[in-house]
């Protein structure tokens, strides 16, 4: 089905695509945003911050519910079920942060 994703997996993935457009700082000048797919449901969430408001990185603490699998005592996101990917959106449409690297490489 796919991995659980956490802070610490998003941290990992980041540090896989560091220097490439895989990553919020260096895709956000192409206008990217970053985002979340449930490969399930086919839902795209932009990534949030838990009160709403739009980040610039990937942050799993303003998922809905509906893909939670913890949350800690304080409330906070620990967790995520299997089959949610981060990724970006453009123009409407959910880049994987390979596809992401990729497109922003081929703009320059």
């Amino acid at each position: 089905m796919g991995r659980i994703l956490t802070e610490q997996e998003l941290q990992l993935e980041t540090r896989a695509f560091v220097g490439t457009g895989g990553t919020s700082a260096n895709s956000r000048s192409s206008g990217f945003l970053p985002a979340f797919l449930d490969t399930c449901t086919q839902a795209v969430y932009l990534s949030r911050y838990c009160d709403g408001r739009p980040a610039p990185f990937h942050l799993i603490d303003g998922l809905p519910d509906a893909v939670v699998l913890s949350r800690s005592a304080s409330g906070k996101v620990e967790a995520v079920k299997p089959g949610v990917v981060s990724g970006f959106v453009l123009d409407g449409q959910f880049y994987s942060r390979e596809e992401s690297a990729k497109r922003v490489a081929d703009r320059r």
